[in-house]
Order: C-alpha cells, then structure tokens, then sequence
C-alpha cells in the first residue's frame, strides 16, 4: 500500500484562514453595533435636558380649592374596621372595611356614619382611626344614631393633633352652589373632589328603616369609602355628611354623579345628643293621629287628626284635645285636626311624619287646629 503524505504548508494556511475569518467575523460584529449604538450628533442633541415651560399663575378657583384643601385636611380622618388576627410571635391587623369621618371638637369626638362601624359593633371588630398625619388610633364609640345614619367616636390625640371642623348651615343652601367632599374613596386617603349641589330635601332610607328627611343631592363624585366624611362649602364649612350614592343600573359600585348627605342642620342637633346621652332623643309631641283612612271615611279631607294624647306631654301642656269615648255608650267625639305645622300644610299622616322627623329639641311649633267649627292656633315648645 503506498504512504501518503501530508503538506505541513496546506495545514498551516488552514489555521491561518479560518483564524483571519474569526477576526474578521469579530470586526464586523464590532463595526455593527457600533454602527447602531452610537448616536449621531444629531441624536445627542435630541436627548439633551429640556426646561420646562414656565408655569402660570392658579386662577382663582383653583387657589379655591387648594386653599380649602389645606385648611380643611387636618379635619378629615380615616375611620377603619380591622380584625387582629393573633399568632404565636405577632398579631397581624388585617383591615375589614373602611370609611371617613371628621373632628367634631377638642375632645376628641370623630363623626362619621353609623353604616361605617355597623359590621364592628355587630361583630365585635375593632375600630381604628387614621389623622392626617398618619398616625394611628383606637377608639371608642360614644354614641350611635341609626335614624339619621350617624355615630360618634372618640380618641385620645392631644389637643395639637384635634383639629376641629368648621360649621355651616343647611337651611339656606341653594341648587348650584359650589361644594368639595374630601374623604377615603376605595381606601385613597385625603381625596378631594369638587361639584355642585345639585338638590336639596331629598328623602333616603335610613339604616334603621326610616327616612332621613331635608338631605342634600350633589354631583362631587363620592364613592365607596367616602362615607361618614364632610360635604363643604367653598369656605371650608361643614354643610353635609356624605351619606349614600346611586348606584348604576347592575349594581355597579362607582359614583354615577348622585350622591346624597345628611344636612348639618341635622348633624348639629343630634351629635350633642349623641355625646350626652349616647343616643338620640327624638322630640315629640306627645299624640297618637286617627288611622288616614277612618278620618276620609268621615268626610275630614284634610289635616290629621289627634287620637290619644300623652300626659305631661308638650300637645297636652298646650291643650291639644284627642277623640273622646264615652265608656257607657261607645259614642265618641273627634280629637283636633292638625291642619299645619309653622305653615307648613298636613294633607296626612305621612306628611305629620316627615316634619316631626325635623323637630329639634327646644324648637317653638306653631300648631293651626281645626276643633269642630272653630279653627285655632297654638304654640309649642318642645323641651330641651
């Protein structure tokens, strides 16, 4: 078999291409990302820093609301349901629900909606309120008024963290006027929005079943976490307690520009109620009406009539006479028809609900009567 023979030279050119073909392959590689990655001078330029464009001065609704904001959020607090959850090292604080609510004085009071703390105090969770400042603390509820959906709490933060709210008037609110509620939408801490008001002496179901009469309709968007904060006018003055929103058609759950809140002229009157007594002590006259429809059967097209009539009561301190019965015969004589309440026109019993669900305590009624052919007028103070 003949040897064959290998050329040392062949091999060596072998080596020496394909080593020139990886410098090259290498350059190449080189030359193209440099090619990509380097910025033309043109590209330097357009990264360069830009100034920003001088900003204009607020105009003046916008120093408005930046003012009010400022000066009212130190009043606004988080009030929050949390369970504690304890383990062998830590007790961990889970948050079950949350809500809104404002100072009422330097003593601590919080204010905020009874349907914020409903689930604690029926589960016995533990109440947490959150300032401004972030700190946190646990409270105590002072007392609770479901008719109006309202409730008052209190902390123990010194006098240097208790900033108080200031206090408007309801009663002479008008439709298009500017308002601001600032609260805790979805657990967003100090969010401020701005609307009108868009209604007023609405009429919404209370968490005790009744109505809450004379409440405020605004169009500032309220949402879930809102509740129990302040409705302000644009001097920063408390004029509502936000309350309810409608809901969209499906039940979604975002504000739709309804929202309602109970008027302060109510708020004012029941939470010193709720300080002193822990419960609200609705004024009363004193009666009992006729059943509607008996009193249209005998031909009495209007007004209410008094039935029974409670001793030592204001109506029995004024006179207010009720139907008689006579025990031998069963015959009866009518009690007095309530024809208005400081002029404002009875046509039936629902109509006597709604304004007594506005008396306050130490309120002058005056009282038009119909007693017979005779009409009459008396006034009344209901007690302090």
């Amino acid at each position: 078999m003949a040897k064959q023979h290998h050329d040392p030279s062949g091999l060596v050119w072998i080596i020496a291409g394909s080593v020139l073909g990886a410098v090259l392959l290498v350059a190449g590689l080189s030359l193209g990302l440099a090619l990509f990655s380097k910025p033309s001078p043109q590209a330097r330029v357009a990264a360069a820093n830009r100034e920003p464009t001088p900003k204009t001065e607020y105009d003046a609704e916008e120093r408005e609301a930046i003012a009010l904001f400022r000066n009212s959020k130190a009043s606004v607090v988080n009030v929050d349901t949390v369970v504690i959850r304890r383990g062998f090292n830590r007790n961990d604080v889970v948050q079950a629900g949350t809500g809104s609510g404002f100072m009422w004085d330097e003593d601590g009071h919080i204010v905020t909606n009874y349907h914020v703390i409903e689930e604690s105090l029926k589960r016995g969770l533990t109440l947490r309120v959150v300032l401004s400042d972030s700190t946190e603390w646990r409270t105590t509820v002072v007392g609770i008024a479901p008719e109006f959906d309202l409730a008052v709490l209190r902390i123990n933060a010194g006098k240097a963290q208790l900033k108080p709210i200031k206090l408007g008037t309801s009663k002479d609110l008008e439709v298009g006027q500017k308002c601001y509620a600032i609260g805790n939408p979805f657990g967003l801490s100090l969010t401020l929005t701005k609307g009108i008001v868009s209604a007023l002496d609405r009429e919404i179901d209370s968490p005790a079943g009744s109505v809450i009469p004379g409440v405020i309709q605004t169009d500032a968007p309220i949402n879930p976490g809102n509740s129990g904060g302040p409705l302000l006018d644009r001097d920063g003055r408390l004029i509502g307690v936000n309350t309810q929103i409608a809901t969209a058609r499906g039940g979604g759950q975002g504000s739709v520009g309804i929202g309602f809140a109970v008027p302060v002229d109510a708020v004012a009157n029941v939470v010193p109620q709720l300080i002193r007594n822990g419960k609200l002590i609705k004024p009363s006259l004193g009666i009992t009406l006729v059943n509607p429809v008996l009193l249209r059967r005998a031909g009495i097209a209007t007004g209410v009539m008094v039935f029974s009539v409670e001793a030592d009561s204001p109506a029995e301190k004024a006179g207010v006479q009720p139907v008689v019965i006579d025990p031998g015969t069963g015959n009866g004589s009518p009690g007095d028809v309530i024809t208005r309440i400081n002029g404002d026109e009875l046509t039936d019993n629902a109509d006597y609900e709604r304004l007594a669900a506005r008396f306050k305590n130490g309120d002058m009624l005056t009282l038009q009567l119909q007693r017979g052919d005779r009409a009459l007028t008396v006034e009344i103070t209901l007690p302090r």
